[in-house]
């Protein structure tokens, strides 16, 4: 079994009143290549005639970003032509690439009603020989993420790579395998991944124990490189975050919405963005 590292606390870091938790990165950890990000949004419960999510235009380059909705839902918006609302239990999987503008925000729906809101975003890296690649998006609603039931008690929500045997229905340019898994307490399972990979493991909602150590919400799992599986039992109901690449290697610069290989490479991402090639923002 792959040895436990360390376990890193998210920190609380709210963005205006929505309430974040930041996993990655922290003081303790910077990232596990190649997942550079993640912040943890909600849970809470934005009464009627809210404001929504405050992700206004911005831009990224270099990187892809993934949009895990558990509950509420997102309306997302690029400078590339996308737009679409995705509801709870659905992802949005945006190739930054060679750079574009997005917004997201809560649907005009949600911003009368309100409701509950948990959204998870992961920042995963693109190796240099893709960050230049178009930009895309692929929104996914709930019906269309295959779903493996490897074990009793245990549901994987499958979005790439294949786990359980089930192949997930986004195929990303790097080999990148993430799921969400919801755990009935008592469940377990053992799941396979090779000793050269990296693993993003973050505990969503409820405890768990990996590999013999305990784990509880809000906490990101690192590991070592030297085993070939995770044994995990469910302490209570829960939901868990998973992931595994094989780490690229390769330098990682990043600057605000930018992650590059050098810094010539940040200057120029900036100098682009200024002079409007990442598209224009029809509000």
């Amino acid at each position: 079994m792959r040895t436990v590292v360390k376990k890193h606390r998210a920190v609380n870091a709210p963005i205006a009143d929505l309430v974040t938790y930041r996993a990655m990165p922290t003081q303790s950890v910077e990232y596990i290549d190649p997942f550079l990000f993640l912040n943890h949004h909600g849970p809470q419960v934005y009464q009627p005639r809210n404001n929504g999510l405050p992700f206004g235009p911005h831009p990224h380059r270099g990187f892809e970003t993934v949009t895990f909705i558990l509950e509420g839902d997102i309306l997302h918006k690029d400078s590339s032509g996308h737009e679409s609302v995705i509801e709870a239990g659905g992802i949005q999987w945006m190739t930054a690439g060679s750079g574009l503008i997005h917004a997201e925000v809560s649907s005009n729906q949600f911003k009368q009603t309100g409701g509950s809101l948990e959204i998870l975003q992961l920042w995963v890296n693109l190796p240099a020989r893709y960050k230049m690649t178009e930009p895309r998006y692929i929104g996914l609603q709930q019906n269309e993420i295959p779903v493996a039931t490897p074990a009793a008690g245990v549901t994987l929500h499958v979005v790439s790579g294949s786990w359980g045997g089930t192949a997930g229905s986004v195929h990303p340019l790097a080999d990148i395998a993430l799921a969400w898994a919801d755990f009935s307490a008592g469940a377990v399972i053992t799941l396979p991944i090779a000793a050269s990979r990296s693993i993003f493991f973050y505990v969503v909602r409820g405890s768990v124990r990996v590999n013999g150590t305990e784990a509880f919400a809000r906490e990101l799992v690192e590991f070592s490189y030297d085993g070939e599986e995770l044994a995990i039992e469910a302490l209570t109901d829960s939901v868990l975050l998973l992931g595994h690449a094989q780490p690229f290697g390769e330098p990682v610069v990043s600057a605000g919405p930018f992650v590059m290989n050098t810094e010539s490479e940040i200057r120029q991402a900036y100098a682009d963005y200024q002079q409007g090639k990442f598209g224009s923002w029809k509000g």
